[in-house]
């Protein structure tokens, strides 16, 4: 991998992250006005589509991209990747776009933690101990005890654990199926879902509206577009510790656009979750 696929492929993430974050704001504002589902619906179909375009342009097609002798297990990580969208989308609504971001940034901590008993991968002390000051960080934040606990900031965390799962399940279909029938499997079986509980909460939308949800379907295919050529031009391992700018990114806008805080408690945690997921990724990268 030269260095200059590598400089490329970190301002792709840089990218990747930008557009992720207006995503998150979008979804926000969206979900706010109205069901969680819908927007998550309208979402998927969009990203559906684009899975089935850039699939027909592959060798073998629909039917090569939709081959695989996991069909269980990759219809299991679509639904689990649809559900986590909607808990964390809720999240954004409950708690906003800096607190549900800090919590949710452990999810790489939380793939360390169960890649053991999930993929039977060795997990040495060293990543344990980061392991275990990133959860003090997700305490930090969170405050239990501190006054009154505020059961909302659950959902970030239920939504990384998820993600987390999500990310566990990826690693373990890539055994035997190509990255692109992962990513046929994600959208469809995603979108499928969404239809079937979204169409029961449908409530007509605001003219205006309809210009967000189609900037957040954008974003959304723009999003996953960046991050595949992110990982096709530069190893995984060296592009993402920048993934972390999504903290940064987002954070900015809910401060800037919905008037959000920041409690020196959260800046803290963050720091420490965020210190904690790199030391992790520096430690997979030496194994590696």
């Amino acid at each position: 991998m030269t260095e200059q696929n590598t400089r490329l492929g970190i301002l792709l993430m840089v990218a990747t992250t930008m557009v992720f974050a207006v995503q998150d704001g979008l979804s926000r504002h969206l979900a706010g006005e109205y069901n969680v589902l819908m927007v998550v619906m309208i979402r998927y179909w969009f990203f559906a589509a684009f899975v089935i375009a850039v699939a027909t342009r592959k060798a073998g097609g629909i039917r090569a991209a939709a081959a695989t002798r996991q069909p269980l297990v990759q219809a299991f990580r679509g639904l689990l990747l649809a559900a986590e969208i909607c808990v964390m989308v809720a999240g954004f609504v409950a708690l906003g776009l800096v607190e549900s971001h800090a919590v949710f940034t452990c999810y790489p901590l939380l793939i360390a933690a169960l890649s053991g008993p999930v993929l039977g991968e060795r997990v040495g002390w060293r990543r344990w101990v980061a392991i275990g000051v990133g959860f003090l960080g997700v305490l930090i934040i969170l405050q239990p005890g501190v006054a009154v606990f505020d059961p909302a900031a659950l959902i970030p965390f239920a939504a990384a654990l998820m993600f987390a799962l999500y990310g566990l399940l990826t690693r373990y279909v890539a055994r035997a199926d190509s990255a692109a029938t992962s990513f046929f499997w994600t959208g469809t079986v995603g979108a499928v879902a969404m239809t079937a509980v979204g169409l029961w909460v449908w409530e007509p939308m605001a003219p205006g509206d309809w210009g967000w949800m189609a900037l957040l379907c954008v974003t959304g295919a723009t999003g996953h577009f960046l991050l595949i050529k992110a990982y096709e031009v530069a190893e995984a391992s060296a592009v993402q510790p920048f993934a972390y700018l999504q903290l940064a990114f987002a954070s900015a806008l809910g401060l800037t656009v919905f008037g959000e805080s920041l409690r020196p408690n959260v800046v803290l945690g963050a720091a420490l979750v965020v210190a904690a997921g790199l030391f992790t990724l520096w430690r997979e990268r030496r194994r590696a």
